[in-house]
């Protein structure tokens, strides 16, 4: 189990890039962020690599990663380090194949241990189960145990992010369950105190319980 377990910012679905690029800054700049993924919906292609173009050099001056979701093919138009796929969109071995082996590419695994052990097998960076909790932003398929997580980190090096209405408050016991990654959309866009409040404050939750586990 690793110790320490990191954010994962997801975009939240329609924004300004021009605007949001700020935000984006400070919200990288109050703390440890270990990637972004750009998860935009409802808008054109053309308008995702615009949004791409704008929010890359605010992730990469800041050594963060920037993941597109469900769209490998837009992560390779717009240069991005990686992609996460869906269970419906592109399969784990075309977005490998158009983005070789140096992407990041992570697969949703809802609530199955088995589709997370054939992605882990074929050679994803990361698998992703979720949701946890309500989420405002996604409505989700199924609500997990967070002891999935613990049985991942038991049995697998493949890391885990854990997904869907995460909050500073309800973070901890995923944290504790072996969470290598959270990945938090309204949790941090959404926090009373700002974006980057929410980075500082996740942070310092984290880091307390690297400390206990």
């Amino acid at each position: 189990m690793n110790t320490r377990c990191r954010l994962y910012l997801i975009t939240p679905p329609r924004i300004d890039p021009a605007a949001f690029r700020d935000d984006l800054a400070m919200a990288l700049d109050a703390g440890d962020v270990a990637c972004v993924q750009l998860r935009l919906k409802d808008i054109d292609d053309n308008a995702v690599r615009r949004a791409a173009e704008i929010l890359l050099p605010v992730a990469h001056d800041r050594s963060v990663d920037l993941i597109m979701n469900d769209r490998p093919d837009l992560a390779y138009d717009t240069g991005c380090d990686g992609v996460h796929i869906g269970q419906e969109d592109a399969s784990y071995r075309e977005a490998r194949s158009l983005l070789g082996r140096d992407a990041i590419i992570g697969v949703t695994c809802h609530q199955s241990r088995d589709l997370s052990i054939v992605a882990a097998d074929a050679g994803a960076d990361y698998v992703a189960f979720g949701a946890f909790y309500r989420s405002g932003t996604k409505t989700p398929k199924s609500q997990v145990d967070p002891e999935i997580l613990r049985w991942w980190s038991d049995l697998m090096v493949t890391p885990c992010v854990a997904i869907g209405g995460i909050t500073v408050d309800n973070c901890p016991p995923l944290i504790a369950t072996g969470a290598d990654f959270l990945s938090v959309v309204a949790g941090i866009w959404d926090y009373r105190e700002g974006p980057a409040a929410a980075v500082k404050a996740f942070n310092e939750v984290l880091e307390t319980v690297a400390v206990e586990r």
